[in-house]
């Protein structure tokens, strides 16, 4: 699924690649479920350029009150700039990790739901327009709501009228080898038992060596705007590294070599089997 999506080019909004690939995620989805909606975006960027996009939600157990929401961005960042070539720094990127995995691992949950469904609802949302904040030379000053256009456009309007999930889990650069998920800031400030339901099923698998039980920074990604405006737990299974070249995310964050090369797939099994036994495992919430 990662693999496809890059085949169409990066994932940038206005592009034909993103219209494309809105169109393969869409029709994929609609294999496993038939309720798959699509939420026009309309989002002013940091530049003042107004983006329009696409949420796409794909819903099991429909009737079901009881529900979980279930998360990733699938746009890709249009600025290669934590590339070391400053000539690359305008330059869109493929976004394998850093979009296409946690949206791989959704595609994948959706086709495990469509064969075994789960006793809870449940929502799957890929949010557009995540990674269209500010490049590192751009003039303006970088403020946290230029990031996140999707998530935070769909939590002032969700989907359903009054929408209600128990909580939910967003996956954001699922997918290099041997990557370290911590507990992130806001999921802790907002959610903090909900990571230890994750992490604590991470470590029942054997999966202690990714689910690492430190603190991470607060990263200002989609679940923080679904915490702050919809009041909707909602944590974030993220790669943080310390000692990564950019000192906060994997190696090839933001730079031309977040390709398909430095994908592994041992780390993408992990974080489906998690997110799917937390699922399956939950009955009456």
């Amino acid at each position: 699924y990662i693999e496809k999506q890059l085949s169409f080019g990066p994932r940038v909004p206005g592009s034909e690649a993103h219209a494309v690939c809105a169109s393969w995620l869409v029709k994929t989805l609609k294999r496993f479920t038939l309720d798959v909606q699509v939420q026009p975006v309309r989002a002013r960027a940091y530049n003042g350029n107004i983006l329009r996009g696409k949420n796409i939600i794909a819903s099991f157990n429909t009737e079901n009150k009881k529900r979980i929401l279930l998360c990733a961005h699938w746009d890709s960042r249009p600025f290669a700039d934590h590339d070391p070539d400053i000539s690359k720094h305008r330059t869109p990127i493929d976004g394998a990790n850093d979009g296409a995995s946690g949206v791989g691992v959704l595609i994948e949950t959706a086709r495990q739901f469509s064969m075994e469904q789960p006793e809870i609802g449940i929502d799957i949302i890929l949010f557009d327009l995540e990674d269209y904040g500010p490049p590192q030379d751009a003039q303006r000053s970088d403020s946290e709501d230029n990031w996140g256009l999707g998530s935070q456009f769909w939590a002032n309007n969700p989907h359903k009228t009054n929408y209600r999930a128990r909580y939910g889990i967003l996956l954001d650069m699922v997918g290099v080898k041997d990557a370290t998920f911590m507990k992130e800031g806001y999921s802790m400030m907002y959610a903090p038992s909900k990571v230890k339901k994750v992490w604590d099923m991470a470590n029942d698998l054997g999966y202690g060596k990714y689910f690492v039980n430190e603190r991470g920074g607060y990263i200002t990604d989609d679940h923080f705007y679904v915490n702050k405006i919809m009041n909707l737990p909602t944590i974030n299974i993220i790669h943080l590294d310390t000692q990564s070249a950019n000192g906060s995310f994997f190696d090839h964050w933001h730079t031309m070599n977040d390709n398909l090369e430095n994908i592994d797939k041992a780390t993408l099994q992990v974080v489906g089997d998690v997110v799917l036994n937390v699922v399956y495992r939950e009955r009456g919430l």
